[in-house]
């Protein structure tokens, strides 16, 4: 039998990550659930001990009770790419990542293979020298006014996730999604929030360890501009809010 903390923790942590029974215990290689191990039924086992630090990046004295230090590790953890493709000149090519191709980004994140179906190319503009950038498509409206659905961004790689901004936007690549959001740290380093600039989607959290890439908005590529301006906009506003005037102005005898 494990002792009560060490129960209470593993069965917290599941939670906390968003796991049924079921789904951790498939990730963790235990047989259909991990009921018996949250009941105290049977024994953590070392292998189990061994996936969470090498998955999750816990602390097994933290599991066992000894620390309360859940994770280690967490502010090394490595977010640069996994692949970088060259041209014939062996000059970086900026990749393209499509909405398609992104919903199978996380899995073949370090398959060098699976680069070469997405287009590539070089931007012979000294803004995009001296450092790797990719595309990335938008998809979904939670970045609105700022950015538009099918609207692509540019991204420049980021080697450090203690790097980040608030100020700025971010791809976030996790474990199993392509993001584009805003950072907020946290005072807890074991935390890190994603806010989104639609105030419609709620912000969440998450763990450094899930982040596995992570790339810093510079630029988009837009379409669809039309001629109308602010300016435009704001003349127009400004000759109905006269209409509306005349409208409500009382009739002289």
């Amino acid at each position: 039998m494990e002792n009560e903390i060490t129960l209470k923790r593993f069965t917290d942590l599941r939670r906390e990550l968003g796991h049924t029974q079921a789904e951790f215990a498939k990730l963790l290689g235990v047989s259909n659930t991990t009921a018996d191990i949250e009941r105290g039924r049977t024994k953590l086992s070392g292998k189990v001990v061994t996936e969470l630090l090498r998955q999750f990046k816990i602390n097994p004295l933290w599991l066992f009770g000894e620390s309360e230090q859940q994770y280690l590790e967490t502010s090394n953890t490595s977010v640069i790419p996994k692949v970088v493709t060259v041209d014939s000149s062996d000059k970086e090519n900026m990749v393209l990542v499509n909405a398609k191709a992104a919903a199978g980004y996380p899995q073949n994140i370090q398959d060098t293979s699976w680069y070469q179906q997405l287009p590539a190319f070089d931007l012979p503009i000294p803004e995009f020298r001296n450092a790797t950038y990719r595309g990335f498509q938008v998809e979904g409206d939670s970045m609105l006014p700022n950015l538009k659905p099918g609207e692509w961004v540019l991204a420049k790689s980021v080697e450090d996730i203690d790097h980040v901004s608030p100020n700025k936007i971010y791809v976030v690549v996790l474990q199993d999604a392509v993001l584009v959001k805003k950072i907020e740290r946290l005072p807890n380093r074991n935390h890190i929030t994603l806010v989104s600039l639609n105030e419609s989607y709620p912000p969440y959290e998450i763990k450094p360890f899930q982040v596995q890439e992570l790339w810093q908005v510079s630029s988009k590529i837009t379409f669809g501009v039309d001629a109308t301006t602010e300016k435009g906009l704001l003349k127009q506003l400004q000759e109905s809010m006269e209409e509306l005037k005349d409208q409500l102005r009382p009739t002289k005898n």
